[in-house]
Order: C-alpha cells, then structure tokens, then sequence
C-alpha cells in the first residue's frame, strides 16, 4: 500500500479488492470520534474524494451522515444543556419559542440540510407578520445557541445562523411617560383604594410590579427608611423532575436576574407613611379574620393574608388608570420615576442604581429622550449667558 498523503484521512485496501477511506469528522456525545467513509476502485479515486470531502468542511458544507432533524436536536438541546443553565421561566420562554415559531417552520429539516437562507426566510416572516424584532431576536439566540452546541458535538460545522441579518425595528413602540399633570390625576384617582402604597412605591422607588409584589416586611425598614429588594414575583410552568408540566403555571419567588437588580432603596417620606398605614391596616384585617388570615409575610396581600396574584393587582391597576383617563401600562410607573429624577439632572450612574439596570448604558439608552432634552436645556443656559456677557 502507498503511503498516505498529506491531508487523506486513512486510506487502505480492503479483503474484496476495493479502497476504502475515512475522515473523522466530530465526536459524539461520549467523545468517541464519528467517522465518514469513502469507497473507489483505485486508492487515488478514494484520495480525490477524501480531498472533495475536506474542502467541504473548509467551506461550511455538512458531510456527516448524521439525519437528526432540528426539530429532535433543539429538544436535546434545550432540555440536556440549557435545562440547569437557566431559570424556569426563561425554559418556558424558550420552549415557547421553539413549539410556536421555530418547529412549524424549521422543525423537519435535517441539521444537515441547513442553509443561511432557511433562518433568515423564517427571521422575514416572522416580521413580515407582526412579530415583535425583539422575539424575533430571541428566536435568532436559541438556533445560534443550539447550532453552537451541535458543532461541539460533531453534528454540523458550521453554524449557518451567523450568515443572518435580523430584521430592523421599523416601528418602535413609544416609551409611555406620565406627565407632571397626568401623575397628580393618578394620584388622586388612588385616594380610597386599598392598594394605593403598592403604587405610590412604583412612582417614588422605580420598582418593577414583581419586585413589589414580592416584597416581604422583612426586607423593609421603616426605621432606617430603607428598602431592600431580594426577589421577584414570577409565574412559571408547574414541571415533575423530568419536565413534564403537571398543571398549568405556580407563582414563585425568584432571584433577581442579575446582581444589579437586588438593590438597596431609600424610601422617600411619602412611600414610607404610605407603608407605616398599610402595616396598621393590615393588622386589623388579620384581627378580623382571625384563624383564617394566612401570616405569609408579604407586604401586599389580600385582605387574608395571602400573596397577591399579578393578574389581579393589574385588573384593579387598569380600573384605576380607567377612572383617570390615561392609557399606560404599570411599567410606565418605573418609567415616570426614572423620567422625573433625569429632568431634575440626577446623575444616570444613580438612576441605574435605583432601577437596577446591569449596565449603564441600558439607562442611557431607555431614556436617551430625557437626556437630550437636559443637554437642550443646558446649551440654553449657556447661550443665555453668551447674550449678557455680549450685551454688557
């Protein structure tokens, strides 16, 4: 047999007379190598398709004889490798994702047969109907992850999401802010109801309705004046150990997303008075429901005790944002906070403090309208002065 050449694979002759070849061309799971074969009557015939072969792999071009779909593959990879790797409700949120937009369009496609132009008919669509650029965005960083992960285990070699455009957001939905006036008639509107402190600490702390719902009297300090925030209030998918969902979803307490979002907020003087009469009429109500009221600990509850479901705290929310005329959602609260400290030209590193941003930058992106308006503002100033020094 001649020797090899540079590049071949093995090549050698077998019992019945025709050559026969391989390459390696990944691993499986269990790090033993996967190999493809080439057979030819003559060893250059072998050779030639061998070279053939590996200049595929140098171009992107799958040659495993590997027919799993992406349909089974995100199923494998989303429960063996991101299952321990992310909180519950983001499995859910990928798992949605995968079942209503990615499977009816991609599922049936072998990881072998996957082409740029696939994912990117599939990016277009979904925008040419309506779907918002940021779940779109999602649904690019799960097939760009999985892909990942399919080419560490010798499935593929080449991740054909990176050969993608995301569609542009053309229709940016407008940040809604309170005006001075608006936010005086919210104010109010609340006089009289019950949850009134639940709201008032959304516009003078930038809480978000979790964080707020999961608030604990524990994690507050009246004497200090000080709030901090340790959970959020989450809804997710009730699963057995092999995430199979048993019922439909259980609200839980989870661990902020980032080491950011668990802060320490000082409690203003109207936030706080609001707490202290809350505390009283909270004791009361339990002495009225006496063996009834559930002791659970949180600060906003129902009348016995127990923990506030969001659904219901944001029914009364839209009654009471009904009464007043305006059309918000409850984040525009936070969003109302963080407008009013910009406006007084608070520092953005202390804004991003308070609303728990990770990074600067996000503050400064969300509210780059209100920073404008402070540099409008302070260029004013500066031409003003400009005109008396010349006038003199």
């Amino acid at each position: 047999m001649g020797r090899r050449g540079k590049g071949e694979g093995s090549i050698f002759k077998r019992k019945d007379g025709r050559w026969c070849g391989f390459i390696t061309v990944g691993y499986d799971e269990k790090g033993n190598q996967k190999k493809k074969f080439f057979y030819g009557r003559t060893r250059q015939e072998v050779a030639d398709k061998i070279n053939q072969a590996l200049n595929e792999i140098k171009q992107g071009i799958l040659i495993t004889d590997n027919n799993i779909t992406l349909e089974n593959w995100l199923n494998i990879w989303l429960h063996q490798y991101k299952k321990n790797q992310i909180s519950e409700s983001t499995f859910d949120d990928y798992e949605s994702i995968i079942k209503n937009h990615i499977n009816p369009v991609l599922g049936k496609y072998k990881l072998k047969d996957l082409r740029p132009e696939h994912l990117q008919m599939l990016y277009n669509e979904k925008h040419k109907a309506g779907l918002s650029t940021k779940r779109i965005k999602h649904i690019h960083v799960i097939l760009h992850s999985a892909l990942n992960q399919a080419i560490k285990n010798g499935l593929i070699v080449r991740n054909v999401s990176e050969a993608t455009t995301l569609p542009k957001n053309t229709s940016e939905k407008e940040m809604k802010v309170l005006t001075v006036e608006e936010q005086k008639r919210f104010l109010q509107v609340l006089e009289g109801e019950r949850l009134k402190p639940a709201f008032v600490l959304a516009l003078t702390t930038g809480m978000r309705l979790g964080e707020i719902l999961a608030l604990k009297w524990k994690d507050v300090d009246l004497k200090n004046k000080k709030i901090t925030i340790r959970n959020s209030v989450r809804r997710i998918k009730n699963r057995n150990e092999q995430s199979e969902i048993k019922t439909k979803t259980v609200l839980v307490l989870k661990e902020p997303k980032t080491e950011n979002s668990g802060r320490i907020i000082p409690l203003p003087d109207v936030a706080y008075q609001e707490l202290v009469n809350f505390k009283l009429l909270q004791e009361e109500e339990k002495r009225q429901a006496g063996s009834s009221y559930v002791d659970s600990g949180f600060v906003f509850t129902t009348k016995v005790g127990t923990p506030i479901e969001p659904r219901n705290f944001l029914r009364t929310f839209y009654r009471i944002t009904e009464k007043a005329g305006l059309n918000i959602n409850f984040h525009a609260l936070r969003h109302t906070f963080a407008t009013r400290l910009l406006e007084a030209n608070t520092n953005p590193k202390v804004v991003q403090e308070l609303l728990g941003h990770s990074d600067i930058s996000t503050t400064l992106n969300i509210y780059s309208h209100v920073l404008f308006d402070t540099k409008q503002k302070a260029i004013e100033e500066i031409d003003n002065l400009m005109k008396n020094l010349t006038n003199e």
